[in-house]
């Protein structure tokens, strides 16, 4: 019965996403002359490379694999939908996550030939002409396009920390005129969703989060930088349901940051047999045990970065021996404590107070989470454990 309602639920969302492109596919295209079909060959990639992509795509976003050609068709109407993305106080990271990689792919395709109506790092051009285009986009595209916004919003002294173009437009004015029109709103990266290190104490600018700008509302990517698989996701959630998706209690997309990063760490059976780095190049560093006891903060930190990577797939943090920093939490600059030092005063997740928190993870081990006693009671298991007679 169980079984039926499934299958039933996924016919039900499989027409649903059929109607929902079919929708899409009579909006025009932003570039008549081009199309990503297009600008994926001329780049290099096979047919193959993308159904591959857009299969890793469709298991990202937790669908049967029997999505995989409907996903495919999503990413032909991306361009039916204008994105303007914004830069406010933050280092454009962000923005170098998804389209400065070693070399194109498929993610940073979909942005840089195809949907991007305005984008500072990208766009040809400044000045007034910069200011004119983002003004005629906002006014051509009412109501339909999906605003992107990268970085804090100083709000200090007036906003007048972050001032922008020849006539010295606040930004914080700024993102709430562009917000105000978007059909979605996403802020991309930590600083846009919580105010990142630019909020750190004493925060001389005032910097908030986007949603605290708008009143409309605001799906969180975090990260420093978040992972261009998130960021592409969550405009492919949006695209193929078009609605915003389910969200934890700081906003952010359940499909992507439902896990503690200690959830899915390779380094987690090491955790669960009491096996720590103590010290930094030591023989459990080369072993590749837990990093919790030097610092890392991924039990109470909530990401998929394990599963996804940076550059181009290759490794995160954790896999190269340094600890999590947990930066895709609020305020994690003052709340995560010394970069090399565990979280003496937590247990876990403390962060959501039972908010929205996944209770799954940390059944084994979830004691050991004190400073002072990390690692002692497994050791004490172990040691319990009778040596064979000689």
């Amino acid at each position: 019965m169980s079984i039926e309602k499934t299958d039933s639920s996924y016919d039900l969302l499989y027409r649903s996403f059929k109607e929902r492109i079919a929708q899409l596919e009579t909006l025009p295209k932003m570039d008549e002359s081009n199309s990503i079909e297009r600008a994926i060959e001329e780049k290099g990639f096979s047919r193959r490379d993308f159904m591959k992509w857009a299969g890793m795509m469709t298991a990202v976003l937790s669908l049967p694999s029997s999505f995989t050609p409907l996903m495919a068709e999503a990413i032909k109407v991306a361009d039916r939908l204008p994105i303007v993305w914004l830069h406010m106080a933050e280092c454009t990271g962000c923005s170098e996550s998804l389209l400065r990689s070693a070399e194109p792919t498929i993610d940073s395709l979909i942005f840089d030939y195809i949907s991007l109506e305005y984008h500072e790092t990208l766009m040809a051009a400044a000045g007034w002409q910069a200011e004119q285009n983002l003004e005629g986009a906002i006014e051509k595209y009412k109501g339909r396009y999906i605003l992107m916004v990268e970085g804090g919003i100083p709000t200090g002294n007036a906003g007048a920390y972050l001032t922008i173009g020849g006539h010295a437009k606040k930004g914080k004015d700024i993102a709430y005129e562009a917000s105000e029109h978007a059909a979605a709103i996403f802020a991309i990266g930590t600083c846009s969703a919580f105010g990142g290190v630019q909020a750190a104490v004493p925060n001389p600018t005032g910097a908030v989060g986007l949603s605290e700008i708008t009143h409309k509302p605001v799906i969180n990517v975090p990260g420093c930088p978040p992972s261009e698989k998130n960021i592409v996701g969550t405009l492919l959630h949006y695209i193929l349901y078009g609605t915003l998706p389910a969200l934890d209690a700081y906003n952010r997309p359940k499909w992507a940051y439902r896990n503690r990063i200690h959830d899915l760490c390779e380094r987690r059976g090491h955790f669960d047999a009491g096996e720590f780095v103590e010290q930094f190049g030591d023989a459990g560093a080369k072993e590749g045990y837990c990093l919790y006891k030097v610092g890392c903060k991924g039990p109470y930190t909530f990401n998929n970065c394990s599963k996804n990577k940076f550059n181009q797939g290759t490794s995160w943090p954790v896999q190269v021996g340094f600890g999590c920093m947990g930066c895709s939490e609020p305020d994690f600059w003052d709340t995560m404590g010394v970069v090399g030092e565990p979280l003496s005063e937590k247990l876990y997740n403390t962060t959501f107070s039972g908010m929205g928190a996944d209770a799954t993870a940390d059944k084994i081990g979830v004691t050991l989470l004190s400073a002072t006693v990390v690692g002692i009671a497994a050791h004490a298991v172990i040691s319990t454990i009778k040596k064979p007679k000689e």
